[in-house]
């Protein structure tokens, strides 16, 4: 689960516009968090008992909260474990995500996940010689895929895909939805957002980034409101999920150079792709890595577009856009909306 925090911000429609044709809402609660779908069907079908099925059965592949999962056996090395088509295209893109941001995106660091308090197991006292411990195993050149199984060099490797696997949930919806011929729809969950088409009257589908606040409990004002159109959004945030250690704020994002939560003024990043999942797990990945680094790598890899909200030296909020990403904003749309 990745936490991250975009706000649906559904265009209003007219009465007349209404009555052309209504909008189905599926809503409900999977892998621990909350997901909201909404489309246009003229055929007026509702698809919620497929939705529900697809999300169990993503849980029984990728979740680390179910002990009887695909990723759970392997994380407890459970002997001939095989892997399914889920488990398998998150792996590669992992792999992929990892390459990319040279180890910013690491899901093997599980471990220290759990150590400092963000996975379902915690340990009592964190220390440097746990967490020096902890990243002996800690290394995604350490686990590969061979055919449908998955070989360690080191029996302690635990894999986590809850930082990119909303995302990839998103997509199997949408694609679920696809499949059945609807064109115009917005799948939510957890945060994570993909739409295609529009509303109605042509109304676009659009989406809130909140204000970096620190907030554990509420949603936040917005910072921007941007279109999305054939297009997967995720925002990986520091100020939803943290604790405190020692009296210490610390974030669930963890640096797998350091084995440490990270520590820079990269607060939100807000990342737009063709696929929820690629958007989920580079969010990740460049919120580890920091600004400087965000913008060479977003420089480079022009397949992307981001919004980065950052703290300045007085603590202000600052954002960065990149060029199609300001495309996206809408500019009536002010901070604190």
């Amino acid at each position: 689960m990745n936490y991250t925090f975009l706000s649906l911000f559904f265009c209003l429609l007219s009465m007349s516009v209404l009555a052309q044709e209504e909008p189905i809402y599926i809503e409900g609660a999977a892998q621990g968090t909350t997901y909201h779908i909404t489309y246009f069907d003229a055929e007026n079908r509702n698809f919620s008992a497929e939705i529900t099925q697809l999300l169990k059965d993503f849980d029984k592949s990728v979740s680390t909260y179910d002990t009887s999962s695909i990723i759970s056996k392997i994380n407890r090395n459970v002997p001939n474990v095989v892997v399914d088509e889920t488990f398998i295209t998150c792996f590669k893109k992992a792999k992929e995500i990892h390459k990319n941001t040279n180890g910013a995106f690491d899901p093997t660091v599980y471990p220290l996940v759990n150590a400092w308090g963000f996975g379902p197991e915690k340990y009592d006292l964190v220390s440097k010689d746990l967490i020096d411990s902890l990243r002996q195993f800690v290394g995604f050149d350490k686990i590969k895929l061979k055919g449908n199984k998955i070989v360690k060099k080191d029996p302690r490797v635990r894999l986590d895909f809850n930082a990119f696997a909303q995302g990839y949930s998103v997509d199997l919806v949408a694609k679920l939805l696809k499949k059945q011929g609807i064109k115009n729809f917005i799948v939510e969950i957890g945060g994570e957002v993909y739409a295609e088409g529009t509303q109605p009257n042509d109304y676009a589908w659009t989406v809130g980034i909140e204000e970096p606040l620190d907030n554990q409990v509420s949603t936040n004002p917005y910072q921007v409101i941007v279109l999305l159109d054939n297009l997967g959004v995720a925002t990986s945030g520091n100020y939803r999920r943290f604790t405190e250690v020692n009296g210490v704020k610390v974030v669930h994002h963890i640096d797998p150079t350091t084995g440490y939560p990270t520590s820079n003024i990269l607060l939100s990043a807000s990342i737009f792709a063709n696929e929820c999942i690629t958007s989920d797990a580079t969010a990740t990945g460049i919120l580890v890595m920091g600004l400087e680094k965000a913008k060479i790598y977003l420089e480079k890899h022009k397949e992307l577009e981001a919004i980065l909200i950052y703290s300045d030296e007085n603590g202000d909020f600052q954002v960065y856009e990149t060029n199609g990403a300001k495309r996206l904003i809408l500019p009536e749309i002010q901070p604190g909306y």
